[in-house]
């Protein structure tokens, strides 16, 4: 099994110290586009590995794609950060050419491989990824909205004081502040409703802060955050090369599911050896379907940038 991190950033990187631990790839590449950061990123985590004690080879390469030759898995985090003064065309406009790219020189290298992305604006890079590629919809996966689930399940944990991995709960919409929407209906706290041990008010406090989970964490660190994005990545890793069938919300083109159509938004989906393998219908109620088609207008304006490219 091979896997290949698409840019050696901090949440490229971290993804990829997560594989490698975890060994779920006998071999894993980490490709940038800056001279020599992907090799002594890869080297320095393989000098954990007696400490660690993992046997994963990862290799560093400095855009040689034919290093990625036979990767099974491609998760792609390279692009670049909206800066002060940048519009959202150009934000779009600058990290669509770069994921564009990358894809056209994974699949020249490994025709089978199933891609995930990572790379902002989630939502609207996956879209590309997939009309672009002409790839089953399957192997295209957009990863926002396990990040976004993570972080609910931290809100409610801390609200329940309990443990986050006794929790289930889920966000579906867009990977974005105003476009992804907790459902908090549905959480559990094995197999109990949270909504019997929290307050109405708890509740929309719960949700506002997830909302705002990635904005809170810039304003705190000053940059965006990595070590969540890059676990969510090699979660979604795990499930295909381990063949889990582990359910998880991710990006992935709808066909009348949820009551839209090409379009790529989160929504629950198995994951497994094939890519997403299966939606599920959640039943949302007449106000949460309302905010997943407001959601889905505020993605379809940012995928028509695309059309000016």
């Amino acid at each position: 099994m091979k896997v290949t991190v698409v840019g050696a950033g901090a949440v490229g990187a971290t993804c990829a110290d997560n594989i490698a631990r975890k060994e779920l790839c006998t071999e894993l590449v980490l490709l940038d586009i800056k001279e020599g950061l992907a090799e002594g990123k890869a080297q320095d985590m393989m000098q954990t590995a007696a400490l660690l004690g993992f046997d994963t080879k990862i290799v560093g390469s400095t855009n040689d794609y034919s290093k990625t030759a036979g990767s099974d898995v491609v998760v792609i985090t390279s692009g670049i950060p909206r800066k002060p003064g940048m519009t959202r065309e150009e934000l779009i406009g600058t990290n669509a050419g770069i994921v564009k790219g990358v894809c056209e020189n994974i699949l020249k290298y490994s025709p089978n491989a199933i891609i995930i992305v990572i790379s902002n604006p989630m939502d609207t890079m996956t879209y590309l990824a997939l009309t672009s590629t002409g790839l089953p919809k399957n192997r295209i996966i957009g990863m926002g909205g396990t990040l976004d689930s993570s972080r609910f399940k931290y809100q409610l944990s801390q609200h329940l004081g309990c443990s986050p991995a006794d929790l289930n709960a889920m966000v579906v919409g867009g990977h974005g502040d105003t476009t992804m929407i907790p459902l908090i209906r549905y959480a559990t706290w094995n197999s109990a409703p949270v909504t019997d041990f929290l307050s109405a008010e708890q509740q929309q406090q719960i949700v506002n802060d997830t909302m705002v989970g990635g904005a809170t964490l810039t304003k705190l660190i000053g940059t965006s955050a990595w070590y969540a994005p890059g676990a969510a990545g090699a979660a979604l890793v795990e499930s295909i090369v381990r063949d889990q069938k582990k359910l998880f919300t991710c990006c992935v083109l709808l066909d009348g599911e949820y009551g839209q159509k090409d379009i790529c938004l989160g929504v629950p989906v198995t994951i497994g050896k094939n890519g997403w393998e299966k939606i599920i219908d959640f039943k949302l109620n007449t106000d949460e379907q309302a905010a997943f088609n407001k959601s889905a207008d505020a993605v379809r304006s940012m995928n028509d940038v695309l059309k000016t490219l």
